[in-house]
């Protein structure tokens, strides 16, 4: 084994390949081949979620209401916010070092030559360990758009394709459309596939309807509808009414688990689930910095939201939470984002912005976006903040009683907070 500490794996995998995002399955696939073994009994059902925004909270869903079942459910996720680990669970709990430690250990071996990025190193052990430990099914989220992502290498039972926005235009196109055709990359012909997002773009409809996808779509061919008890879904032959609402919270989370139930519903062939189920795993989700508030005279929401759809929702979100409250905002955000766009979604709603400076070289420093705020009009920016947490404190002080502290942006924004601030994840 070349090391022995998940810590020296990872910081060697980072300085492997020559690019940090490198889209393309030719190298990923031809490595999982030499890697794959023939595990005993039969492979895991594949949940493959892909979008722009809601995949965490999907990923989710569907892993509590399988779990409540009683499956053996392996889910693969990312970013993380504090543990590596926390990118690979079985049954809601990440899987420990040493597991990691042999299935990179596993992959080194069998790559040979090949160069293989930190997501790829990343999505080959998920797979590794999901089939050593026999899950049931592994539910299983894109990292970057879907058609050249790694987790493509795998054949998915059934797609969940979630809401579609601008993001990572760079490598992914600059319109809904392009978007939209590289996330339906992730079909396969003739299996089942679910879109949640009520607008989907043409040009995914039109891809799935070239692989004779059994495609389901929302609006169409199921939907919800929320009450003040709760909320039903209904799908072409089923409905189920007064479930519990999701503990995320927002008409967008019940978007996404009325997805995650169409994509459960499409493979209950195989693996049925009980209504008693789907509602204790309704209850029982949870998503760490996904409008994650913490209470208290000056409560705090930390909410990864990092792009225009994305902040949009978390605006709308905090007016229906928090009316008429001056909310203070602890803000920071990748270089390559649309930090205009982003602005503008909240600018109204606050009263002040505190910048920290994140340690990541992609991170826009605070005086960058500074310069954007004031040329949105926005005049209390306040920089100089080393450390999230003094970010946090600095509009605690300036904030009075009842009102919100926003921490939101970017994953290694909240990340460091709950870090500094020692609080655990769920």
């Amino acid at each position: 084994m070349r090391f022995g500490r998940l810590a020296d794996w990872l910081a060697w995998q980072e300085t492997l390949h020559p690019r940090t995002i490198d889209l393309g399955l030719d190298r990923v696939e031809s490595v999982h081949r030499r890697l794959a073994a023939p595990f005993p009994g039969p492979p895991p059902v594949t949940i493959t979620v892909a979008g722009t925004n809601g995949k965490g909270s999907s990923v989710a869903y569907l892993s509590a209401i399988l779990r409540a079942q009683g499956y053996r459910v392996g889910s693969y996720t990312s970013p993380h916010l504090l543990r590596y680990n926390e990118r690979i669970s079985i049954d809601g709990e990440p899987v420990g070092d040493a597991a990691i430690c042999r299935a990179f250990a596993d992959i080194d071996d069998a790559r040979g030559e090949t160069t293989l990025s930190f997501f790829e190193f990343g999505t080959l052990a998920a797979l590794d360990i999901f089939g050593r430990e026999r899950v049931d099914v592994q539910v299983l989220e894109v990292g970057l758009g879907g058609r050249l992502d790694a987790v493509n290498i795998v054949d998915a039972d059934v797609v969940l394709v979630t809401s579609i926005g601008i993001d990572h235009e760079e490598w992914l196109g600059d319109s809904r459309e392009a978007i939209g055709l590289e996330k339906a990359g992730v079909m396969r012909r003739g299996r089942p596939a679910v879109i949640a997002d009520p607008e989907p773009p043409e040009s995914m409809l039109a891809h799935a309807d070239s692989l004779s996808v059994d495609l389901r779509v929302i609006g169409r061919d199921f939907d919800f509808l929320e009450s003040s008890a709760g909320w039903s879904w209904r799908s072409r032959a089923v409905r189920v009414d007064d479930l519990p609402l999701p503990p995320l919270g927002g008409t967008h989370q019940l978007r996404n688990a009325a997805g995650a139930l169409q994509a459960i519903d499409l493979i209950a062939g195989v693996l049925p689930v009980s209504e008693s189920a789907i509602r204790a795993g309704l209850s029982g989700a949870r998503l760490s910095g996904r409008f994650q508030v913490i209470p208290g005279d000056r409560p705090v929401v930390m909410d990864v939201a990092h792009n225009v759809q994305a902040v949009g929702v978390l605006a709308t979100q905090l007016r229906e939470r928090f009316p008429e409250k001056r909310l203070h905002a602890v803000f920071a955000l990748m270089r390559d984002k649309d930090q205009i766009g982003v602005v503008t979604q909240m600018k109204d709603l606050v009263a002040a912005w505190y910048l920290p400076r994140l340690q990541v070289p992609r991170a826009a420093t605070p005086e960058q976006l500074r310069d954007v705020l004031r040329s949105s009009g926005v005049e209390r920016v306040e920089c100089g903040f080393s450390r999230v947490s003094d970010a946090v404190a600095a509009a605690r002080a300036g904030a009075v009683a009842g009102d919100p502290i926003v921490v939101f942006g970017s994953f290694f924004l909240i990340a460091e907070y709950l870090a500094q601030d020692g609080r655990s994840i769920g």
